[in-house]
């Protein structure tokens, strides 16, 4: 199938908006009408040539659990009503935990995906924030409580921000730090920043893998900065905590670990079904305190983990067993394998299509994050209209459905980012797809007057 979808949305309105019938008909028909009706209207994400966005596929025993859980149907809010969901997240937070390098201890919640993993670390930090200068937010709200500020660079994911509105700290209250080049925050930007307000609460968000081109923030030398302000940090991992799981990759996140919360999601690198995010907060006590509840209906034991307690839904998916049965079958060697298999595939990609004519590199894959541009080879084009040309091959490449990307900004100009997430990708996707962004040059070419 092409990687894009084909249908338009007049189509499927039209095959999808059937009359709400007053009698209901049979299951098996219900499904195969479905297939139908939604054919040319799917992204073959869970194929090996989907660059777009950072979205993994999923590995084979991960899919077959997320059948199970679907079929077993346990609300996995306590061991009372899911008692093998319970135990199989217990493992799961362990293991996570091993493999991504963060503290032993430290606590955890299995989430619909990053954003609400940042939702829940935040969350934590808030408390831990405002208890420390005698406020208790779960009960008093927030109105008249000290503010609290959030330091990070400019090119943070727009879900920390969509969190800080969440949990009505306000966007207002961001101090957004220029980077560097090569996307990173800088040491001495940082601590002037935390001494401008040397007393106020402070969260300082540090990237673990930006969405562009995969950056790392300097850890090491970061965090003791923060701490020495009395700063909670928080590290957006959202795939790139991942490359903890490589030994080649591993240094990156060197420091990592003196963090006071991380956020990462399964749905990426670790290739399960959506939707999948895990939070990390090494304050298990203000993690609980964030988020635990309880009623009267339902039995609690202090001999387990009721999930309930560390994560912000109360009704929800067993999400524990697809992650459990994607690590039992990867293993450590695997999940490494895995990592940095896509981040060779990356930087084959991004080589192959920087030796086009026409095409320029903006940033070589240090991790599975790449850019190029398209240049617009005629006599006085100017950014305005490589810009153009960039878009215009983006969509033709698209259209032709051999592969998908998707544009971007960066440092001013528009780009094709090219993301490799997937356990399915090999070199043959890699030719192919090279292969067919050539074509779409030539195709593109401007003639002989232009």
């Amino acid at each position: 199938m092409p990687v894009r979808a084909t249908a338009d949305l007049a189509d499927l309105r039209g095959r999808l908006r059937r009359p709400l019938a007053a009698e209901g008909v049979p299951a098996e028909q219900v499904l195969l009408e479905l297939v139908a009706d939604v054919r040319g209207g799917l992204n073959a994400s869970a194929g090996g040539r989907f660059f777009g966005w950072v979205i993994g596929s999923s590995v084979t025993a991960a899919v077959g659990a997320d059948w199970l859980a679907a079929a077993w149907d346990q609300n996995a809010a306590s061991y009372s009503t899911a008692p093998a969901a319970a135990v199989v997240e217990e493992v799961v937070g362990e293991w996570l935990k091993s493999i991504l390098g963060l503290p032993p201890s430290a606590s955890f919640a299995l989430v619909t995906g990053c954003q609400m993993a940042h939702v829940t670390c935040l969350a934590a930090a808030r408390h831990a924030l405002l208890a420390q200068r005698g406020w208790n937010v779960e009960t008093q709200g927030l109105f008249s409580a000290p503010a609290i500020r959030v330091i990070s660079g400019g090119h943070r994911h727009g879900s920390i921000d969509r969190a800080l509105r969440l949990l009505g700290i306000g966007t207002n209250q961001m101090a957004e730090l220029p980077t560097a080049s090569d996307g990173r925050l800088d040491a001495g930007l940082l601590e002037s920043a935390l001494a401008a307000s040397p007393d106020a609460p402070t969260v300082v968000v540090l990237q673990a893998g930006d969405l562009n081109i995969g950056a790392f923030d300097s850890f090491s030398e970061l965090i003791p900065i923060a701490k020495k302000y009395g700063a909670w940090v928080h590290v957006d991992g959202a795939f790139g905590l991942w490359a903890a799981a490589s030994p080649r990759l591993r240094p990156r996140m060197s420091g990592a670990s003196m963090a006071d919360s991380w956020a990462t999601d399964g749905h990426k690198w670790l290739n399960v079904p959506y939707d999948c995010g895990y939070a990390f907060v090494a304050d298990g006590a203000a993690h609980r305190s964030a988020m635990a509840t309880r009623v009267n209906y339902i039995s609690y034991s202090s001999d387990v983990r009721d999930e309930g307690d560390w994560n912000p839904e109360w009704s929800r998916r067993a999400r524990g067993f697809p992650t459990y049965a994607a690590i039992r079958q990867l293993g450590r060697g695997g999940i490494a394998g895995l990592v940095e298999n896509c981040c060779d595939h990356a930087h084959a990609l991004v080589t192959g299509i920087g030796r086009l004519d026409g095409a320029e590199v903006l940033f070589m894959p240090t991790l599975n994050q790449g850019l190029v541009r398209f240049i617009d080879r005629r006599a006085g084009a100017g950014p305005a209209d490589h810009d153009r040309r960039t878009d215009a091959i983006v969509e033709a490449i698209c259209a032709g459905g051999e592969a998908l990307f998707s544009g971007t900004m960066w440092q001013g100009r528009r780009a094709m980012r090219v993301s490799v997430c997937s356990w399915r990708t090999t070199a043959s996707d890699v030719e192919r797809t090279v292969s067919c962004i050539a074509r779409a040059l030539e195709e593109d070419a401007p003639g002989p007057s232009g």
